[in-house]
């Protein structure tokens, strides 16, 4: 392939990329007017978030073995097909069963991440990998940091429906561009797919993600939370002895173990967490009203701009992460990654807990250094999937990959929401009292992340040098 092709390539692959880390967050500024707009309670309103991302943490890793088998631009087209149809019926829809319908749809793309890269590996010069891994790796940042602002302009000043008229374009041009100028690369023809592993995983994934992103809603002891749990201890322990003993399995468990893979899919929960803990706390931060103890009264759309430098800066620290793995491997770009995300965390303790009171710069070099860490740290992740597996497996391990990363995030909804709001304070307001996060809920939040961020760097150092490099 030349190289203009290639990086013609490598350009469209990362613009689905962000269309599709898009769906995650165009929604946010939605969320207090969803149960008017869909005639629902806040409860179930707030499923239109939770079943995006159960979707995509499910369809994530089946997506990445579909294209080890079918074709990975097969499998990648399908992924921005779901997008175009979920984001059309959100945009028809007003009541919450058709909407839940779409956002499902919406989550199906998110596997597109994990199969672009996959892609990279077959249609990209060795000496180009990294960097195009790279990119692909951060648009997930910069989807996610445009998002929020994106979303707020276009629901207050044309409508929320126009908001998923105008994904469900972007979603068809993407498609268009991968169709002819994405190459399909080399997979195994066909051969079984193994359905009674994909409906396993879903069972595991469901069990357990569902309960780590309701638990703050329903109680950590509730018997919803506490009875799911236990069906995904059982149903892990099934599918994984189900999967050592099949053929052509969904997964391969036995490659799961493996020393490199396991402390780097560890690594990956870790940041993960780290990643969403930052989507969720300073939001809440900047838009707390004036008068709590921590907030800058900021309405949403300034919020979102004071936050989106983020995913600029992970993407352009994607090639920083290129440079170090080529000279010092992929193993110290993801400890570099996870001290870079600490040091974030560290400014804004700093900002919350000093003697002056919290400014919006503070928010703003707290979420430049997080998005930096995330830009070396994420890029560096598929070099390591991929530097110890074969070419046939390259979808399916970056798929679990994704899912570790999801599995993370999960946690950090869990968490960060169980502190932030286990300790409250009512502030009154123009409009009325309102509960806000305490300085200490805030500062709670980030210590947590800090010693998340020192597992990452633990468990990146302890990954065992590569005897090759992809």
């Amino acid at each position: 392939m030349s190289q203009p092709a290639s990086r013609a390539a490598v350009a469209v692959l990362c613009a689905a990329g962000i269309v599709v880390a898009l769906m995650q967050t165009i929604i946010v500024p939605l969320i207090p007017q969803l149960p008017g707009l869909l005639r629902t309670t806040p409860t179930n309103a707030s499923w239109t978030l939770t079943i995006t991302l159960l979707v995509g943490a499910v369809g994530t890793p089946i997506a990445g073995r579909l294209g080890d088998m079918f074709g990975k631009r097969r499998v990648l087209l399908g992924n921005m097909a779901a997008v175009a149809a979920g984001s059309a019926v959100c945009a028809l829809s007003s009541a919450l069963v058709p909407f839940l319908v779409g956002r499902g749809l919406q989550g199906l793309g998110i596997g597109a991440i994990a199969v672009g890269i996959s892609i990279l590996r077959d249609i990209v010069p060795a000496r180009q990998l990294g960097s195009a891994v790279g990119a692909m790796s951060a648009s997930l940042g910069v989807g996610g940091a445009l998002g929020l602002p994106f979303a707020a302009t276009i629901a207050r000043h044309i409508s929320w429906h126009a908001l998923f008229w105008i994904c469900a374009a972007a979603a068809v041009v993407c498609a268009a561009a991968i169709l002819r100028l994405v190459p399909e690369g080399p997979y195994e023809s066909g051969g079984r797919f193994d359905l009674v592993g994909t409906v396993g995983l879903t069972a595991v994934l469901s069990f357990v993600l569902l309960p780590l992103s309701k638990a703050s809603d329903w109680g950590w002891t509730d018997p919803w939370t506490l009875g799911l749990f236990s069906a995904f201890v059982v149903s892990a322990v099934a599918w994984w002895r189900y999967e050592l003993r099949v053929p052509n399995a969904l997964i391969d468990v036995h490659t799961l173990v493996s020393r490199p893979i396991l402390l780097t899919n560890i690594a990956s929960v870790a940041t993960g967490f780290a990643f969403y803990a930052m989507q969720m706390m300073p939001i809440q931060l900047l838009m707390a009203p004036e008068q709590s103890p921590a907030g800058l009264g900021l309405d949403m759309v300034p919020a979102s701009l004071v936050l989106m430098p983020s995913g600029l800066v992970m993407f352009a620290f994607s090639y920083v992460s290129s440079w170090i793995t080529d000279r010092r491997g992929a193993r110290v770009s993801l400890a570099v990654g996870a001290v870079v995300i600490g040091g974030g965390y560290l400014v804004l303790l700093i900002g919350l807990a000093g003697p002056w009171s919290i400014a919006w710069v503070w928010v703003l070099a707290a979420s430049a250094l997080v998005g930096a860490g995330l830009g070396i740290a994420y890029s560096a992740m598929p070099a390591l999937i991929m530097s110890v597996v074969p070419v046939s497996q390259t979808g399916e391990a970056n798929g679990v990959n994704a899912l570790m990363r999801s599995v993370g995030t999960s946690m950090a909804t869990a968490v960060v929401g169980m502190v932030l709001t286990g300790a409250t304070v009512v502030t009154a307001t123009s409009a009325g009292p309102i509960r806000t996060p305490s300085a200490g809920a805030y500062e709670a939040t980030i210590l947590i992340s800090l010693v998340v961020c020192a597992v990452a760097v633990v468990c990146s150092l302890a990954i065992p040098e590569p005897r090759s490099t992809p």
